[in-house]
């Protein structure tokens, strides 16, 4: 499958949408190789500014989802759509691979309650990781450690979506995320969380219109 790669801020983006994100992971369980899916938001991008070794992972990824409404915008509409982590991470459920995951020790859902909600959990020879430290700790992750899983054909970087797999954080209605306004929600229900709203819409579309 040949798509569309936009630079945005010197990391490369893959211009897929969902449908072919998961049509690219069926043919990818089936080979002998490992792949690499990335979820690089405007968030991200900003720290792989300051941060060579995230954006050389990021640009050496076998699939870079354009996971936030700020880089439709800033690829001035070549990228059409945007594909979350975590809704990538919910349809791959629904194909009952054997899945396993790495999240923090600290993350709002404990491990047992993550188990509960993969119906498809395999603790030793999983295909599929979800890797859930959040950035640049996942990325890095990945790369430190993806050859002590020799099983795992596609490792997927997914940020907090065990806890909205949960329920343990609530996602923001799908008419706000269809509208590019998920970060409104946010700010609405999680005042705190402003300095990483203000990076991820000010902070970024400035960074690109002055690039």
């Amino acid at each position: 499958m040949k798509e569309e790669v936009i630079s945005i801020l010197g990391v490369q983006i893959h211009a897929v949408n969902l449908g072919e994100a998961l049509n690219r992971i069926d043919q990818w369980v089936k080979n002998d190789h490992q792949y690499v899916i990335v979820t690089p938001n405007p968030e991200i991008l900003l720290k792989a500014q300051e941060d060579p070794e995230l954006k050389n992972i990021l640009n050496h990824a076998d699939l870079a989802l354009p996971d936030g409404f700020g880089l439709i915008l800033a690829s001035l509409g070549k990228i059409k759509t945007r594909v979350t982590g975590t809704d990538l991470m919910m349809e791959i459920i629904k194909k009952n691979y054997p899945i396993n995951f790495i999240t923090r020790e600290n993350s709002l859902s404990s491990r047992s309650e993550i188990i509960a909600h993969l119906p498809s959990y395999e603790e030793k020879n999983p295909e599929i990781m979800f890797v859930g430290l959040g950035c640049p700790d996942q990325e890095k992750w990945i790369q430190a450690h993806q050859k002590e899983h020799p099983s795992v054909k596609i490792f997927l970087t997914i940020g907090g979506g065990l806890d909205f797999l949960t329920g343990k954080q609530k996602r923001a209605p799908l008419f706000f995320q269809k509208i590019g306004l998920e970060w409104l929600w946010r700010l609405m229900h999680q005042p705190k969380r402003f300095p990483r709203i203000f990076n991820a819409t000010v902070r970024f579309l400035w960074a690109v219109l002055a690039s």
